[in-house]
C-alpha cells in the first residue's frame, strides 16, 4: 500500500488510457468471482455461514481436553477446518472490497460491499471463539500437544504468536460485542470517510476535479498552477472540515474505549502488538529520525529552495519538479518495462513472478471518477493471488509506485505457501519488499544516466520520496500521537487539530518552507489515520531496514537473493529478529536505525555536490 498521499498522484484519465499513457489495463476480478450477483458468489456467502456455525458448534468448549490428548487430539483438524473457513471468507471480502475501491461511488457497489461485510461479520463471529479459547489452554499442555501431533505442529508459529495476544483478550461475550458493533461502529465511520472523500470536488480556475488530479498539480512546473490547486483543496477541506473532525473525534475515542478495556498502555501499543514488534523499538526509529530532521529534510528543502530561486518556498512546491527534471509523460509500457527490467537484473524468478500481473491482468491502472485514491497491493488470498491498484498518469513517481506495488505483489505471492493464518506479514516488514523494489528500479534507472542534470533531477527526486516515505511519516506519527493523547482529555475542535498538524509539519520540514494559510487542513484528507491508526511508522521502518538491507546487498558476494527470497516465503512465520539475522542486521540496535538515515544523507551530499 503506497503511504505517502502526495506521492500517489494522478489526474484524470479515461478508463482505457489516455493516448500518451497508452492502454492502461483494468484488473480482471473474476479469478474471485464472475460477477457481483454470480450464484458462486452467493453460495459461498451461505457456506461461510454454515461452515462457521458448524465449526463453533463442533469445537466450541474442546479444545482444553483436545490439548491434554496431546498426539491423540484433533487440534490440528480443528486448525486445518479453520483456516479453510478463514480463506473463503476472506476470498468474499476481498472480492466486495475490490468492486467497492473500482468505484466507490456507485451504489450498487457500495451496496454490495456493505452487505457483505455484516454477513461476514455475522459469520466471523461464531469463529471468535477458537482464538480466545487456545489461548486458555495451559502452557505445558499446548507445547506438548505442538510436539505430538505434527498436524497441529504445521500451525507452530500462528499458535506461538497468537500467544501474545492473550494479556489483552477479554471474555468471550464482550469479544463478540466488540466484533459485531464495529460494523455500525469502526467500520461505519471508515465507510463514510471514504464515501466522503471520494465525492469531494475541487474548482481549480472553473474546473471541477476529483482529489487525485487536483493533488497532481502540485508536482506541476508551474508555480501558479501549484498555488491554485492547494487553495483549492483548502477551500473544499474547509468545508467539509466538520465532518472530518467528528470523524476523527469518534474513531479517536473508540479506539481509546478498546485500549483501556484491553489493558494497553501506551496510545499505540495496539499497533505495536499487531506489527509484533517492541515499543522501544519504535521509540528508537522515531527519536533517530525527529534528530536526523536538520541534515536531512531541513538541509535538503533548503538547498531545493535556492535551486527554484526561492528565499523560502510555500508548502505547495515542495513537491515542485526541478527544471532539470525531464517532463515528458512515461508511458505505459515503458513503466512496465522499466520495473522488470529493474527486478530482472536482481532475479530472473522476482521479474517473471510480477509479469504475471501484467499478463493476467492483475492491476487496475487508470484514474477514474469514484476510484480509490492512491495505490495499493490487496494479497486476497493464498488460493488466489493479489491485485494491484494503481492512479497510473506518467509522472517518474508513479513508474516507482508500480515498482513499489509490484514489490508487495511478489512478496504476497511468495508467502501465500504459508497459507491463510500465516502468510500475512506484519507491517514493519510487509514494506520490505515494496521499498526494495522501488531501490532496484531507482538504483537501475540512476546507472543508466550520465547526464548531469538528468542524474541530479532523479538523485533529487529520490531524496524527496525518501523524505517522504521517512521523515513525514515519523512527523504523521507524531501528529498521530497528539491527536489521540489529546483525545483522552475530550474532544479535539478542528482548529486544535490543525495546530497539531502545523505543529509537526513546521517542525520536520524546516525553515525553508512556509506554511501557508489553508495547509492546516491537509490532515484531513490522509486515510492511514482513519482506517489503521499509528500505521504510518511502519514505511519510515521498512525504508531505513531497506537502505541497510540494499548495502549487504551490493557488498554481498553471492547467496543475498537466496536469502531475500527466504525471508519473504517466510511471511508472518518468524519475528523480524529472525528474518533480518541471515543478514547480519538488528532492528533493536539503536545504531540500526543511523545506518539507514546515513543513506539518504549521503545521497543529499551527492547533491550537494552537484550543486
Amino acid at each position: 500500500m503506497r503511504t505517502v498521499p502526495e506521492r500517489n498522484n494522478a489526474p484524470l484519465a479515461s478508463a482505457h488510457g489516455a493516448a500518451d499513457l497508452g492502454n492502461l489495463p483494468e484488473w480482471d476480478l473474476t479469478d474471485l468471482y464472475p460477477a457481483m450477483d454470480a450464484p458462486e458468489l452467493r453460495r459461498d456467502l451461505k457456506r461461510a455461514s454454515d461452515d462457521a456455525i458448524a465449526f463453533e458448534q463442533r469445537w466450541k468448549g474442546t479444545l482444553a481436553t483436545e490439548a491434554r490428548k496431546k498426539a491423540e487430539g484433533k487440534l490440528g483438524e480443528a486448525l486445518r477446518v479453520y483456516e479453510q473457513i478463514e480463506e473463503l471468507i476472506g476470498r468474499i471480502g476481498s472480492y466486495a472490497g475490490l468492486v467497492y475501491a473500482g468505484d466507490t461511488a456507485d451504489p450498487q457497489r457500495a451496496k454490495l460491499y456493505g452487505d457483505v461485510q455484516e454477513k461476514l461479520t455475522d459469520a466471523s463471529s461464531h469463529l471468535l471463539f477458537f482464538a480466545l479459547e487456545l489461548n486458555l489452554i495451559e502452557d505445558a499442555d499446548l507445547m506438548a500437544a505442538l510436539d505430538a501431533d505434527p498436524a497441529f505442529d504445521h500451525y507452530r508459529p500462528w499458535v506461538i504468536d497468537l500467544r501474545l495476544d492473550k494479556p489483552y483478550q477479554l471474555e468471550d461475550r464482550i469479544e463478540q460485542l466488540f466484533h459485531e458493533k464495529s460494523v455500525t461502529g469502526r467500520g461505519a465511520w471508515n465507510r463514510l470517510f471514504d464515501e466522503t472523500m471520494s465525492d469531494l470536488r475541487f474548482d481549480v480556475d472553473g474546473e471541477e476535479l476529483t482529489l487525485e488530479p487536483t493533488l497532481n498539480r502540485l508536482q506541476d512546473a508551474d508555480g501558479e498552477v501549484r498555488r491554485k490547486a492547494s487553495e483549492a483543496l483548502a477551500a473544499t477541506f474547509k468545508k467539509n472540515l466538520r465532518s472530518f473532525t467528528l470523524i476523527t473525534n469518534t474513531l479517536a475515542k473508540d479506539k481509546e474505549i478498546s485500549d483501556r478495556w484491553r489493558g494497553f498502555q501506551d496510545i499505540a501499543d495496539s499497533r505495536h502488538l499487531a506489527n509484533r514488534v517492541e515499543r522501544s523499538v519504535v521509540d528508537a526509529l522515531a527519536s533517530a529520525v525527529r534528530e536526523a530532521y536538520p541534515r536531512l529534510s531541513h538541509r535538503y528543502y533548503a538547498m531545493k529552495a535556492r535551486w527554484l530561486g526561492m528565499e523560502t518556498m510555500n508548502h505547495w512546491d515542495r513537491n515542485a519538479p526541478l527544471p532539470e527534471t525531464p517532463q515528458a509523460t512515461i508511458g505505459w509500457e515503458q513503466a512496465k518495462d522499466t520495473v522488470l527490467s529493474a527486478y530482472g537484473q536482481f532475479s530472473p524468478d522476482m521479474a517473471n513472478i510480477a509479469r504475471t500481473f501484467f499478463d493476467r491482468h492483475w492491476i487496475d491502472a487508470p484514474v477514474r471518477p469514484g476510484k480509490a485514491p492512491g495505490a495499493f497491493a490487496h494479497p486476497t488470498v493464498p488460493s488466489v493471488h493479489p491485485y494491484v491498484l494503481l492512479n497510473y498518469m506518467g509522472k517518474p513517481r508513479d513508474v516507482m509506485t508500480l515498482a513499489h506495488e509490484l514489490g508487495h505483489g511478489v512478496h504476497q505471492v511468495l508467502a501465500g505457501d504459508q497459507g491463510a493464518l500465516m502468510a500475512a506479514t506484519p507491517l514493519t516488514l510487509a514494506e520490505t519488499a515494496s521499498v526494495f523494489g522501488e531501490m532496484l528500479t531507482f538504483r537501475s534507472l540512476l546507472e543508466r544516466t550520465t547526464d548531469k542534470r538528468e542524474r541530479k533531477a532523479m538523485l533529487a527526486q529520490k531524496v524527496e520520496d525518501m523524505i517522504n516515505t521517512v521523515v513525514r511519516q515519523i512527523a504523521f506519527y507524531e501528529f498521530e500521537r497528539k491527536v489521540h493523547t489529546e483525545r483522552r482529555n475530550g474532544e479535539l475542535t478542528s482548529d486544535r487539530i490543525g495546530q497539531f498538524w502545523l505543529e509537526v509539519q513546521a517542525e520536520s520540514l524546516g525553515p525553508a518552507i512556509k506554511l501557508r494559510d489553508g495547509y492546516e487542513t491537509f490532515w484531513t484528507y490522509i486515510p492511514h489515520f482513519i482506517h489503521s491508526p499509528f500505521y504510518v511508522y511502519a514505511y519510515a521502518f521498512g525504508d531505513c531496514l531497506v537502505n541497510s538491507l540494499y548495502a549487504v546487498y551490493q557488498n554481498a558476494e553471492r547467496g543475498f537473493q537466496e536469502k531475500y527470497f527466504d525471508m519473504l516465503r517466510a511471511g508472518g512465520t518468524k519475528h523480524h529478529s529472525e528474518l533480518l539475522k541471515p543478514f547480519g542486521l538488528d532492528a533493536s540496535d539503536p545504531a540500526f536505525w543511523q545506518i539507514g538515515l546515513a543513506v539518504i544523507g549521503n545521497l543529499i551530499d551527492e547533491l550537494e555536490a552537484l550543486d
